[in-house]
């Protein structure tokens, strides 16, 4: 397998480093500041503007978006350093639109939801969520709940969903509701567009998590909407979910790369200056072993990451793949940011750095879109039946 990354898509990754280098991790401090402080880690509107303005201006909008709607309809391959980039600062920000959502809509939408939906949304001029988790559910879709029944022109769909991103924002949310019990996840599971505003859809209450996120809890009480907002086929919104499951674990699994890096940095630089006992900690074997584990990890990270996407854009079936990164990256993540912190001691502790505020975010990340357990599960399962 040839693993030269072309030229043009190390620019890009070079493009995005500088823009992370000099925007984002300059705004790190108002937003561990605000988490501190009990409110929302995320960035305000009047930072955001700024932000888009000059995404525009150096091209690094839509990037996965096809060609006819103004994106650069850039492979995976080329996402995976734009990715890692984002995940090395602290502040929260994606490229619009969200890819996985995206993709979910050029799998599944007919001629005129690319119109009213897609399109729009790959400019950038909207914002979606998607409703897939319920309460009792979990990662489980067999345990899917919410139903949607066809009444004439229309469905109604009854149900509560949670653990939902955005929801409260969203222009339009990707709602997963069961139109065939009997066939569960294998044609009974179909994939709706609901408006924003839309009675019946309402959203229940917010639920804060760490890291600074916000989560929401949604509830369908025969909530009426027409025949075409069914998002492809009746009873084949499974495989268009798994798409778009995949495209976010590959996208969690480069933003781990870029906290793992980042956290890595922090330790070696503290390693090089810090004197305990009359000895730097970059002598001590127990820190060395730590940098030499994390640097290991990292490089085996990038290459999956790259296997992966390769395989991705090849057309290739890469559910495996797709867990095998999310486990790995999350875990991987997790550790360079705990021996980190535990290598600058009390000051590793500090919301004053950016290292508690991503630790806590990838807590988050080991059990959002399918927890390490379930991951291991399901590896083992289709290695195992060959």
């Amino acid at each position: 397998m040839d693993l030269e990354i072309p030229e043009e898509y190390r620019l890009l990754q070079d493009t995005v480093r500088r823009f992370v280098r000099e925007q984002l991790i300059p705004l790190e401090p108002a937003v561990l500041a605000r988490e501190a402080g009990g409110q929302p880690g995320v960035l305000s509107g009047e930072e955001l503007a700024p932000l888009h303005q000059q995404c525009r201006e150096l091209g690094l909008w839509a990037l996965d978006a096809p060609a006819e709607t103004g994106g650069a309809d850039l492979p995976a391959l080329a996402l995976v350093g734009v990715n890692e980039e984002l995940g090395y600062t602290a502040t929260p920000f994606r490229f619009p639109p969200d890819s996985p959502n995206l993709h979910m809509l050029l799998r599944s939408a007919d001629d005129a939801q690319r119109e009213a939906y897609m399109a729009p949304y790959a400019r950038g001029e909207t914002t979606s969520a998607i409703a897939i988790s319920e309460p009792g559910a979990g990662a489980d879709p067999a345990g899917m709940k919410t139903r949607a029944i066809r009444d004439g022109d229309h469905w109604v769909i009854n149900g509560r969903k949670i653990w939902i991103s955005g929801v409260d924002q969203a222009d339009f949310t990707i709602v997963m509701a069961v139109t065939d019990p009997d066939a569960g996840s294998r044609g009974g599971i179909s994939a709706f567009l609901i408006d924003k505003g839309t009675p019946g859809f309402e959203v229940a209450r917010e639920i804060p998590i760490i890291g600074g996120l916000r989560t929401f809890e949604v509830v369908f009480d025969d909530c009426r909407i027409p025949a075409g907002a069914l998002l492809g086929k009746e009873g084949d919104g499974f495989g268009p979910m798994q798409l778009r499951l995949t495209v976010r674990r590959l996208q969690m699994g480069a933003w781990c790369l870029g906290m793992a890096r980042r956290a890595l940095d922090v330790m070696v630089e503290h390693a090089r200056d810090r004197v305990t006992f009359g000895e730097r900690l970059a002598d001590r074997q127990a820190v060395q072993w730590w940098v030499a584990d994390i640097g290991t990890r990292i490089h085996a990270c990038r290459l999956m990451l790259w296997d992966a996407a390769l395989k991705q854009d090849q057309g290739q079936d890469v559910r495996t793949e797709g867990s095998m990164v999310k486990l790995y990256g999350t875990e991987l993540a997790y550790d360079a940011l705990d021996h980190a912190m535990q290598a600058l001691g009390a000051m590793g502790m500090t919301k004053e750095l950016p290292l508690q505020f991503m630790w806590q975010r990838v807590r988050a990340m080991r059990i959002y879109e399918g927890p390490s357990e379930v991951h291991r599960w399901v590896i083992a399962r289709r290695l195992l039946r060959g």
